[in-house]
């Protein structure tokens, strides 16, 4: 009995919040999530996949494992790399994660 007294005392002087101030927060949040979260990840996502379009046969790349190779043939959505001068291994094009300038693989 002593909280349910105690609960109404709190309630009688309580106002109403406005409705549009719970809007402009969700609005806030929304464009802070957007500007933070989103786009920059969508900027990534674009310049991966232009990476992806402007693979060519010599390029010295690196796979997402961490694999260093020289691309020797695009087939479709695969990339086949030359890791050794007799290994070749195919992978998807979406595991390149950079492309490397000329010479790299041979100064490493």
């Amino acid at each position: 009995m002593f909280f349910i007294s105690s609960a109404y005392a709190q309630s009688a002087g309580a106002q109403e919040a406005n409705p549009m101030i719970s809007l402009v927060m969700f609005g806030g949040l929304f464009l802070f999530m957007y500007f933070l979260i989103i786009r920059p990840q969508r900027k990534r996502q674009k310049e991966h996949a232009d990476l992806v379009s402007a693979l060519a046969k010599g390029d010295e790349v690196v796979m997402t494992s961490g694999l260093l190779g020289k691309i020797t043939k695009l087939e479709g959505d695969y990339v086949v790399i030359e890791v050794n001068n007799n290994l070749e291994l195919k992978f998807q094009k979406v595991a390149v994660h950079a492309v490397l300038p000329k010479g790299t693989i041979k100064a490493i």
